[in-house]
């Protein structure tokens, strides 16, 4: 499929989504124009939606992923104009988790912006007289999957203080509830959204991004895949294997088979914001210095950093190597992808207790990487070690490393860079959500 730019394509949508989600009622949501998106849009319009959709997807993803990989003590976000990465997401000394600045308001009100375009791309595609009823479950059926996607991003950043999953109606936005619930709402989300695909006719484009996954059947794959995920968050093991055979798991497959944020250098669209130069000075990523000292000799998931010419050192942090997944300003941006599923079904096997098959996953995943064959112990706590540890090689810096080790209740393993530092478990609830 060809890719195509994004761009700004609905002005009236922008003004919707000015804020993140409150209890009070979100300006203009009521207007002329509003209603005239909703009320029997074309097709054109129900494209552009859908297109909105996407590219909101990728707004504030690169604050998202340094929060997660800072507390995560995946890497070190330094920058010049902004001390608050060093300090606060670390936890130095008297500093705590502000409720009310960019590191947690940004993605989380980008994540509910993104939610708020998808409901008004169900309702548009519930009253358009223009499509076919298959054609209206593939634009809900989508809506409803990006849905449980933003929420759990969400999730993530708050985990137990929680989130609000009743937000269809912004006049009338239900109450924030826990973890268990919220996972509840996402995985029904993400049913309803496989229901809506399936038998649905998809009539619009995705980018370059969805490539594969762009029909009814690809787009079921993604939601299944996204549901193995949430699966394993509510320890529920066999729906994450049932789950992952309705995906595109494939054990044998290549890791980087999935689905992905897409950049370009075109007007209206945005480049990777992830990306920086090497060596750069200033601005940098870098990898805390354990990814380095721990990874096995021979890993070629070292090329995912690099040696500086010369060491960065800020607040009392130094490390030697850059991030280097991002090789230039358009590369994409993992959302989910095979490698991952790999590791969901050796983490699914291991706590069903078949351990000879969760070996063979860890094996493809070590082997896949120029390593060996595992060959510790065949236990359950043996293994789960082993699975952490390639999750943590495997998915450096694309968000899981303080996720899983938060869900494992190993968040005191995590390395403390300076003696004064913490380990955050979760966000405060943002002070919007209190008033």
């Amino acid at each position: 499929m060809k890719t195509f730019k994004f761009s700004v394509l609905l002005i009236s949508i922008s003004l919707l989504m000015n804020t993140a989600c409150k209890k009070e009622p979100i300006p203009y949501l009521n207007g002329p124009t509003s209603q005239q998106i909703t009320s029997d849009p074309t097709i054109s319009e129900l494209n552009n939606l859908v297109t909105g959709t996407e590219s909101g997807m990728r707004n504030n993803i690169a604050i998202y992923l340094d929060v997660v990989s800072m507390i995560g003590r995946e890497g070190y976000r330094f920058s010049g104009s902004e001390p608050r990465y060093t300090s606060d997401l670390l936890g130095a000394g008297n500093a705590i988790l502000d409720n009310n600045t960019f590191y947690l308001t940004n993605p989380w009100g980008s994540r509910y912006n993104t939610i708020r375009n998808a409901y008004i791309l169900i309702q548009a595609a519930t009253n358009s007289t223009y499509v076919t009823d298959a054609q209206r479950k593939a634009y809900t059926g989508f809506a409803k999957t990006i849905i449980a996607y933003q929420l759990l991003l969400n999730l993530n950043l708050t985990y137990e203080n929680g989130i609000r999953v009743d937000v269809a109606d912004y006049n009338k936005l239900g109450p924030i509830v826990g973890l268990s619930d919220a996972l509840t709402a996402i995985s029904n989300l993400l049913n309803q959204g496989q229901a809506d695909l399936t038998g649905s006719d998809v009539i619009f484009n995705l980018s370059s991004g969805f490539s594969g996954f762009n029909t009814a059947s690809g787009l079921i794959q993604f939601n299944r895949a996204l549901a193995a995920r949430v699966d394993v968050y509510q320890q529920n093991w066999t729906a994450a294997l049932t789950d992952l055979n309705a995906s595109f798991f494939n054990l044998n497959g290549n890791f980087y088979t999935g689905v992905y944020h897409v950049f370009s250098t075109a007007s209206g669209d945005q480049l990777n914001p992830l990306y920086l130069p090497l060596n750069n000075t200033g601005e940098n990523r870098l990898a805390q210095p354990s990814y380095v000292t721990d990874i096995e000799p021979g890993d070629d998931r070292i090329n995912k950093v690099a040696l500086r010419n010369s060491p960065a050192t800020q607040s009392g942090l130094t490390s030697n190597y850059d991030v280097a997944i991002f090789k230039t300003n358009t590369d994409p941006v993992s959302i989910i992808r095979n490698e991952e599923l790999i590791l969901i079904y050796a983490e699914a096997k291991i706590q069903t207790n078949a351990l000879t098959d969760a070996q063979t996953a860890i094996n493809v995943i070590r082997n896949g990487h120029n390593l060996p064959n595992y060959s510790g112990p065949l236990t359950q706590a043996a293994l789960i070690t082993e699975m952490l540890k390639q999750r943590r090689f495997s998915l450096f810096y694309e968000g899981h490393r303080w996720v899983d080790v938060r869900r494992y209740n190993l968040l005191s393993t995590l390395p403390l860079d300076r003696p004064t530092d913490h380990i955050w478990k979760q966000f405060p609830l943002p002070f919007s959500e209190s008033n």
